[in-house]
């Protein structure tokens, strides 16, 4: 078994950009794993996520040339590539309707005997799914994504007054959506 190879991030960065399969290889083996959980704690299903994290890392292997070291960390890069991937995928009409499938099909085997339905469960999703785009976003990933609004604002790109700003008016229209 050959020793393993160390490189620091700006070796790594060569190496990817000569497009080494070495370079390639250290990047999976070392980072695939805190990419796959960053991926996960938004997807939530594994077999998801392992398809994202594939197509993330076909994403960082063509658009390592635009990777720029005086912007951010290599790590913080592909992590802002994985997050996009994922949002995008939850955001995509075919998980949307997988999810719509998924989630009937529970419903019936869970709720068999009982003829009461939790209150989080009577729409509150599909209330929120109303809302101009940009403020179910917000919403989405705050209280159903458990990010917090820092998280959100660097995930999205925003400044973080105008996140907090999209969480306090899509809140002030679903109490009004209640009513």
């Amino acid at each position: 078994m050959l020793p393993s190879q160390s490189y620091n991030e700006a070796q790594l960065v060569a190496l990817l950009q000569s497009r080494s399969q070495q370079g390639f290889t250290y990047l999976y083996d070392h980072y695939s794993g805190a990419l796959y959980h960053a991926i996960l704690a938004l997807v939530t299903d594994a077999d998801l996520a392992n398809d994202v994290l594939q197509e993330v890392f076909i994403n960082i292997f063509k658009r390592i040339d635009s990777y720029d070291a005086s912007r951010s960390r290599l790590y913080t890069w592909m992590l802002n590539i994985a997050r996009n991937a994922a949002i995008d995928m939850l955001r995509s009409k075919g998980f949307r309707q997988m999810q719509q499938n998924r989630e009937a099909t529970e419903a019936v085997y869970e709720g068999g005997a009982t003829t009461q339905t939790p209150i989080d469960q009577i729409g509150l999703r599909k209330m929120v799914g109303s809302l101009k785009q940009e403020l179910s976003q917000v919403l989405e990933l705050a209280y159903f994504g458990g990010y917090t609004q820092e998280e959100i604002s660097h995930m999205l790109e925003l400044p973080l007054g105008t996140v907090k700003t999209r969480v306090r008016t899509a809140l002030k229209q679903l109490r009004t959506l209640m009513q």
